[in-house]
């Protein structure tokens, strides 16, 4: 029987490890030995009250400890909702408040240095609990029970429909949306995944993508532990350590944004070259000239996909040789259906552009709490609007043409413009600014901003910046700042972006407002 849920979903015995961590020595966790942590810490979790539909907020770097908690969530009928661990005490507050947590799990010693997320849960009412690897088993060290004291919870078993994560996900309104994914968004997803590239126990991935990112969690993560796989989970990205653990722990495959993809080609290559089956590419756009020098360089396929978190990830993708790699497209629908439609829901000729949409048992029913994005986040006969421009070709290979939605895409890290503005106009000095979309080698966007000053106020690009390090995520600080006395809007006094933009990068760059 096909597994309809994530608690049955790795339960079958596979010869290959689940985990190995790369440390010395190295953590090689079992099938059999991650089932059994995961039911141990489903136990305790329920023992603190966290039953069906309880949020839990998991503010834990790439580990064993995040696989566990994640898991334990899910099995426990509860919503996993990971939080990027970088994220400064006012985003950690809007995510806990949002989702109404329950607890949130939290670093060894993040307690006693009053971190940003314990700080955050505290305010909530959220229970705190250290969730780590002592070296034998994971510890859930509980330091205040908030709102779940005095309560327990029965262990749970999940059910298909239950939603088992949440995550949010930036709009061109500002706030960010609630994503709320079933069991059965997920194993479809694992399962469209595991097709595509035709994952099985002998293949090991190197995980380099952040478990908090969709992209990480269910093609880094999830897909090949659904295969009887193995997953290689360092502590995060680091170009230098890459190669060499890829190598020692056997891996013949990763995905990964270009950046990464860039980086790796920047960097000293192993010697010898690994034997690489595929290299998967995702979250952002990946030009034809890094395609072709990934493929030269490393000897393997190079497959880019489409996803997003509204579809529990993928729904495109090249496919595996001997089918057609198209350089500049992102591949065809991978166990969804994709049309080409317009703003009325009808579906253009072949060839013509429109927006990209997409149906599948893999797609998300609406956000939480949000009948305004929901109102206009279908057309009729279900299919979902990905904001996306595009066009397919004969073959039904889907090719990106530009973006409908104005959210900067930063290496994958998708950045609301509406959300910086909202910080960068609590400044004292500042009347009004603009961000936007820059293009960026590297990262393929990168943060843009122009700023109107008040009367007789100075401020500098630096200033700003250190300004706003201590309320935005690192990610999301401007590249360059642009000072403009007066800010580009259209003949009805509504400000584009790409306006702005525009104007913005035909001026030479100020190297400060005095």
């Amino acid at each position: 029987m096909a597994p309809t849920t994530l608690e049955d979903a790795f339960s079958k015995v596979s010869p290959a490890p689940a985990i190995i961590v790369p440390s010395t020595p190295a953590l090689t966790v079992s099938y059999q030995r991650l089932a059994a942590d995961v039911k141990a810490l489903q136990q305790q979790l329920a023992a603190l009250g966290v039953g069906a539909q309880s949020a839990v907020s998991i503010a834990i770097p790439n580990s064993y400890e995040f696989i566990v908690a994640f898991i334990a969530a899910s099995w426990q009928r509860a919503i996993a909702a990971p939080l990027n661990p970088a994220y400064k005490q006012s985003e950690f507050e809007f995510y806990i408040d949002d989702l109404s947590s329950a607890i949130a799990l939290v670093p060894r010693g993040a307690f006693a240095q009053d971190a940003a997320a314990v700080r955050a849960a505290r305010k909530y009412k959220a229970a705190i609990a250290e969730c780590y690897w002592d070296g034998s088993k994971v510890v859930l060290d509980v330091k205040e029970t908030g709102k779940l004291a005095g309560k327990t919870s029965p262990v749970e078993s999940a059910q298909p429909e239950d939603v088992a994560l949440v995550l949010h996900t930036s709009g061109t309104t500002g706030r960010p949306k609630a994503v709320p994914l079933t069991h059965r968004n997920l194993l479809r997803t694992m399962k469209n995944i595991q097709a595509t590239y035709q994952l099985s126990p002998a293949d090991r991935t190197m995980l380099v993508m952040p478990l908090f990112h969709v992209h990480g969690l269910l093609a880094g993560f999830l897909a090949p532990l659904a295969s009887g796989g193995s997953v290689i989970v360092p502590s995060k990205f680091s170009a230098s350590e890459f190669w060499k653990d890829f190598a020692q722990h056997k891996a013949n495959w990763y995905t990964a944004v270009p950046t990464i993809h860039q980086i790796l080609l920047r960097s000293p290559l192993p010697s010898p070259k690994p034997e690489i089956r595929f290299i998967r590419s995702c979250s952002s756009p990946l030009s034809p000239k890094t395609f072709h020098e990934l493929e030269k360089t490393f000897g393997a396929p190079v497959l880019e996909a489409y996803a997003m978190t509204e579809a529990a990830h993928q729904m495109t993708s090249n496919p595996l040789p001997p089918g057609k790699r198209m350089p500049g497209s992102v591949g065809i629908g991978q166990g969804v259906d994709v049309k080409i439609l317009d703003d009325s829901g009808k579906e253009l000729a072949q060839g013509k552009e429109g927006e990209i949409c997409i149906r599948g048992e893999n797609v998300t029913t609406g956000y939480l709490n949000n009948p305004t994005a929901n109102a206009t986040a279908f057309h009729p006969g279900g299919f979902f609007r990905t904001g996306d421009q595009g066009k397919q070709d004969p073959e039904g290979y889907v090719i990106i043409t530009g973006r409908i939605k104005e959210l900067i895409n930063k290496g994958g890290e998708k950045i609301s413009p509406i959300e910086l503005d909202n910080v960068i106009a609590q400044h004292p000095a500042v009347s009004e600014a603009v961000s936007f979309a820059l293009e960026d080698e590297l990262y393929g966007q990168e943060v843009g901003v122009a700023v109107v000053l008040k009367d007789g106020q100075t401020l500098s690009a630096e200033e700003l910046k250190t300004w706003m390090t201590d309320k935005v995520a690192k990610f999301k600080l401007p590249k360059n700042v642009f000072f403009t006395d007066l800010m580009p809007k259209t003949a009805t006094g509504k400000i584009q972006r790409r306006l702005v933009a525009e104007a913005m990068l035909k001026k030479e760059q100020p190297k400060a407002k005095l």
